[in-house]
């Protein structure tokens, strides 16, 4: 933590004591993590936020299911608070409240696994908790009861349904999961075995619904997009919250702006010949117009009636600004807006307030609107008149909307049936920002979201980042299973890496030989071209002779030159698991060296092969302790030189924990990925299989890892294992397929990791 100037302030481990005091949590899996865990919880929770948190992590240790909700919650809370509120928490609590009450609280274990990845697509409030009502209607209408008073059975195909909830939402909105779930219920109450098949996605008329169910554009899919558009085009950086649509509603929530962000429904479907995502555009244009040109007004003296005219020219000024600046908007608000037809409403019987006043907003952003009505013409050209002076301002188009009012108000806009047919205008917000009040009332409510005051915490590792993992039984990726630690790795003594490359100054010197020739040369020539860039004067004055001979000359005089550059980017990665501590005798005297003391000479010598090169180069170690706490530590970065910081810490590694190899190929593909390089390598160097304390199935990790390296390959990435297993050929193929090294001789190891990415590389 921060230092603070009081001497009297706890120290960190003395309030970290007070923590796990207030936990009372005895597992020991949760000790090995809880620091962390606490210290990204400090960073984004309030004081409230902290001790609910600790309460809900306290109620699942005591509730019998063993260690993996409290971990699943302590790792997985912090980043879903960050996305909708430290306030969502007491209704997630009485979800698992719910679940440990009734049969099903076998499900709390999945629900929490899965809950991170929900949030994120599902990153609002009331979306969560439409899908903490789905899960609580779920679970009521699927648990089963003999005699029809208590619940007895547990729900078949709960579990299955919280496992794939993530996938789902990828697919559908939040009122698409729920038709998908209700006719799962439906068509399969009396059918356990049935409902398991279907929610677990492996039924076809469950796949057949869930195609049916899909439509639109969703807005978690395209949210980047638009927030690159919303910057780049408006210089906007307002965060985007999608808020949940269900087409059953009778009066849909319109888009709007507070101090929470921008909220836009969270699925469109193509209208009007314009695509979902142009309609999201349409939306935060118009939204964004009136962030930078609308000015707030008091509404205390306007009645409902002026009010609406009032937003309706503004939208309207609003809209004619954006697309002076960006005239393509133009095809786009002219397709979305209605167009009313005159005379469609009887003044008679209903209230044509609305209709009339639509009819206006098409005629201001429309030349060709074709409207004969005097005063509409009339307040068409007044306003263009005034917009032609220049942005001109939200109190003069509310005067003039204010006089349209009062010339054309009938007595029939009192009435209660309201014409409604061609009036909504789907991509305009619903204009809350527009009004102030003098006096409080119910009409200013701004539904703002209280975010919770983040605490400054002394961050020793990065929080966490959260891969998937392969699970080859269900042939399907378990979402955010595995959390992964990201750190600097801790410096030692950089002598001891000069040392050990003084010991090996022979083989430097041999490696030095052929690292000459794999260097890049400046120009290559080719010859023997018929077009080229200059003269070959050898093969020219052959070919004279050949004419001058009567012969046919060679026509290929030419020559022309091409660079001889290596575009390569490497990442060494190490694993650093604890077997690297055993010993193995080296030389003809029998001594004993350590796999890690191997290995450090080995990837000193090759990162110093790799300097020579100049080719840009990173190394990174890895171990695990269960998938809460994958560990990655940066020994080199891209943009270090190989000098005494990096030796320093090469010389710090040690051996420890075990090793879940595929998370920490995803992570190292992260940072590869980003190198602008023709040719990418990930170079692994490992001593055993992959395995971990918390997976008793040895194929589990293997398949992950497989499943990895072709995740990496579909990205460009070249991945390639030297093993120093005499027992790696039973399962290495299975990862990497030909593209291994498994070296017996470990003693040898310095001498042929820099050969072999030379080899690699040549």
């Amino acid at each position: 933590m921060t230092p603070s100037d009081d001497s009297a302030a706890p120290s960190w481990d003395e309030r970290l004591r007070g923590y796990r005091e207030q936990l009372a949590c005895g597992f020991p899996q949760v000790g090995e993590v809880f620091e962390d865990c606490m210290r990204e919880a400090l960073a984004v929770l309030s004081a409230d936020g902290v001790a609910g948190y600790l309460d809900t992590a306290r109620f699942l240790g005591g509730m019998g299911r063993g260690v993996e909700p409290v971990l699943a919650f302590l790792e997985e809370w912090p980043p879903i608070a960050v996305l909708v509120g430290e306030a969502a928490l007491p209704a997630v609590t009485a979800s698992m409240h719910a679940l440990w009450k009734s049969p099903n609280a076998k499900a709390i274990t999945p629900f929490l696994q899965t809950l991170a990845a929900v949030a994120r697509r599902l990153p609002s409030r009331q979306q969560l908790q439409r899908y903490l009502d789905l899960t609580q209607e779920f679970t009521e209408r699927t648990t089963g009861s003999i005699h029809g008073i208590h619940q007895t059975f547990a729900s078949p195909g709960l579990p299955d349904f919280l496992a794939q909830a993530p996938t789902l939402l990828k697919q559908l909105s939040i009122s698409g999961l729920r038709n998908w779930v209700d006719y799962g219920i439906r068509n399969y109450p009396n059918h356990p075995e049935r409902q398991r098949d279907y929610f677990s996605l492996k039924s076809a008329d469950s796949r057949a619904v869930l195609q049916r169910e899909r439509h639109g554009t969703l807005l978690v899919d395209k949210g980047r997009l638009l927030d690159l558009y919303l910057r780049g085009l408006w210089g906007d950086s307002t965060r985007l919250v999608p808020y949940p649509t269900d087409p059953d509603q009778q009066q849909r929530p319109l888009p709007y702006y507070d101090a929470s962000g921008i909220r836009l429904p969270d699925v469109l479907d193509d209208a009007q010949g314009v695509s979902g995502i142009d309609r999201y555009r349409a939306t935060l244009a118009h939204i964004a117009g009136h962030r930078r040109w609308s000015t707030p007004m008091f509404a205390d003296n306007c009645s409902p009636m002026q009010r609406l005219a009032i937003e309706v020219f503004e939208d309207s000024r609003i809209e004619v600004l954006v697309m002076r600046a960006y005239p393509g908007m133009r095809r786009i608000f002219l397709a979305l807006h209605p167009t009313p037809r005159a005379g469609a409403c009887d003044p008679q019987t209903t209230s044509c307030l609305r209709h009339r006043l639509s009819m206006v907003s098409r005629a201001l952003l429309d030349a060709e609107h074709g409207y004969q009505d005097a005063e509409l013409l009339k307040f068409v050209r007044h306003f263009h008149e005034t917009m032609a002076q220049g942005e001109s301002s939200s109190e003069a188009i509310a005067e003039l909307a204010l006089a349209y009012i009062a010339r054309t108000r009938r007595q029939s806009d009192q009435l209660a049936n309201i014409h409604f047919a061609d009036t909504e205008v789907g991509y305009r917000d619903d204009n809350r920002h527009l009004w102030r009040f003098h006096e409080l009332s119910d009409d200013e409510e701004t539904f703002d979201e209280q975010r919770p005051t983040p605490v400054a915490a002394d961050v020793d590792r990065l929080p966490p980042r959260h891969y998937p993992e392969w699970d080859y039984q269900s042939q399907s990726y378990r979402p955010d299973w595995v959390s992964l630690y990201e750190s600097l790795h801790p410096a030692g003594d950089a002598g001891d890496i000069d040392r050990l490359l003084e010991k090996h100054a022979a083989l430097a010197r041999r490696l030095k030989r052929l690292l000459d020739i794999l260097k890049p040369q400046d120009k290559v020539r080719i010859r023997y071209q018929e077009e080229g860039s200059e003269l070959d004067l050898d093969v020219a004055l052959r070919s004279l002779i050949d004419f001058k001979g009567g012969a046919s000359p060679d026509p290929r005089i030419n020559m022309s030159h091409r660079t001889d550059g290596r575009n390569l980017a490497v990442l060494v990665l190490l694993d650093l698991s604890q077997s690297l501590a055993d010993k193995v005798k080296v030389g003809a005297s029998g001594g004993e060296q350590s796999i890690l003391e191997l290995s450090q000479e080995a990837v000193s010598l090759l990162a110093w092969s790799i300097e020579q090169l100049g080719d840009p180069f990173a190394i990174a170690g890895f171990h695990s302790d269960s998938r809460h706490d994958v560990r990655y530590l940066h020994l080199k970065g891209y943009s270090e030189r190989w000098g005494d910081v990096v030796k320093a810490r090469l010389a710090a590694m040690q051996a420890g924990y075990s090793t879940r190899m595929g998370a920490a190929m995803r992570h190292a593909a992260h940072y590869l990925a980003a190198q602008k390089a023709d040719k990418k390598l990930l170079l692994l160097l490992t001593d055993g299989q992959p395995a971990d304390i918390d997976v008793h199935d040895e194929r589990l990790l293997i398949e992950d890892a497989r499943k990895s390296v072709e995740d990496l390959d579909q990205q460009g990435i070249f991945t390639y294992c030297i093993n120093l297993d005499r027992k790696a050929d039973e399962y290495v193929g299975d990862i990497f397929g030909r593209r291994y090294t498994v070296i017996d001789n470990i003693e040898r190891l310095p001498e042929r990791l820099p050969e072999l990415f030379m080899a690699l590389t040549r």
